[in-house]
């Protein structure tokens, strides 16, 4: 199975070099799996999406997504736009604009044609149930439907790999279940690559493979 994402000796440092964040990580991610990310806070699950994604420069190390060279800046802007969809722990919506205006973003940014923009938007919006919320400014939506609406973005230009960074954190009980369950049905429908942040064990044994970290290291993993 072809590789999507490969992560070899990456070293990540802030503060110039005094905190080291990445120690080495090595793994590769095939593509179709779902892989969760596991550890707890500051153990460097959010800094090694970041540095997948390209946000985030390395030290040293390499990283391939999609067979592209993340480490090489030319490359990252295509990327971000075509190739990789991010949804953080906070939507990172814009609260003065339209639940659809937002998730349009990604479509400007790569000057597709709106009559398909709008035609997948209502796909994915129906799909995740917020639909009827699209002329919504964001600022009048739940938390729910926030992130619903983050999801709806993050796969407008059907990315190869989604990128997930506690996407369920600041939901509750109730919420945090539904947008999982429609993470992961979105992604297998499509047949793509996620990798997922998480300190939350029963959401992480329900994908295909749970890497644990700690201390800026790869610990281990299950299946």
């Amino acid at each position: 199975m072809n590789k999507q994402v490969l992560v070899e000796d990456v070293w990540k440092s802030f503060d110039r070099g005094r905190i080291e964040v990445l120690k080495g990580v090595t793994f590769t991610v095939p593509k179709g799996e779902i892989v969760a990310l596991c550890g707890t806070s500051g153990c460097g699950k959010s800094t090694l999406l970041n540095v997948i994604s390209g946000l985030e420069e390395v030290d040293r190390g390499k990283i391939r997504v999609a067979g592209f060279d993340v480490v090489e800046e030319s490359t990252r802007i295509d990327l971000l736009r075509h190739h990789i969809g991010y949804v953080f722990q906070f939507h990172h919506l814009m609260p003065d604009l339209t639940l659809a205006e937002n998730c349009l973003v990604p479509l400007i940014a790569t000057g597709g044609q709106r009559a398909d923009g709008l035609a997948r938007l209502h796909e994915l919006a129906t799909a995740t149930g917020v639909e009827h919320r699209l002329g919504q400014r964001v600022r009048e939506l739940s938390g729910g439907e926030r992130q619903r609406g983050a999801l709806v973005r993050s796969l407008m230009n059907d990315p190869e790999l989604l990128l997930c960074d506690e996407p369920t954190g600041a939901l509750d009980e109730k919420n945090r279940a539904k947008v999982f369950d429609l993470l992961l049905d979105l992604v297998r429908a499509r047949g793509r690559t996620l990798v997922l942040a998480t300190h939350d064990l029963e959401l992480a044994l329900r994908c295909d493979r749970t890497v644990k970290m700690r201390d800026g290291r790869i610990e281990g993993e299950v299946r």
